[in-house]
């Protein structure tokens, strides 16, 4: 990775947004961002499998979220003291708690994502959010 360009860790919400709001995700990320490297933790990934194994609409947006997460590095992103699945009750990472590991230890220099739980959670980690504005556009909110 070159210091120029910065690690954006993508949220399954930010992956399924191509479907959800018509956004073009990598396209507003180049516009915003020019040059980075994105990444998506491994929890990501595995939350957008059991999230595509279902019907409708959200099933349709987390396959494709899991076909565009295939653009990105995937990487392991827990902390020592992560909690572990905070989202189903299982023991398996929560895909959120990924992201905010890498936003604290700074392994990441965006998150991208929707969820405004996640957002607020990102942003006390002192790391910027892509999120959307409007429709379909990316904006950057920093801490």
């Amino acid at each position: 990775m070159a210091a120029d360009r910065p690690v954006v860790a993508l949220d399954a919400s930010a992956l399924m947004a191509p479907v959800e709001a018509d956004l073009r995700l990598f396209d507003e990320l180049d516009r915003v961002l020019g040059a980075y490297e994105a990444v998506v933790p491994r929890a990501v990934v595995a939350e957008l499998d059991r999230l595509s194994s279902g019907n409708g609409k959200a099933a349709t947006a987390a396959s494709v979220g899991r076909d565009l997460a295939a653009r990105a590095r995937t990487m392991e992103a827990e902390a020592p003291g992560d909690e572990k699945g905070e989202g189903d009750g299982s023991d398996r990472p929560y895909g959120d708690d990924a992201l905010v590991a890498l936003a604290r230890t700074g392994r990441a220099g965006y998150v991208v994502t929707n969820d405004r739980p996640l957002i607020e959670r990102v942003l006390d980690a002192d790391t910027p959010v892509l999120c959307l504005r409007g429709r379909n556009t990316l904006r950057i909110r920093e801490p």
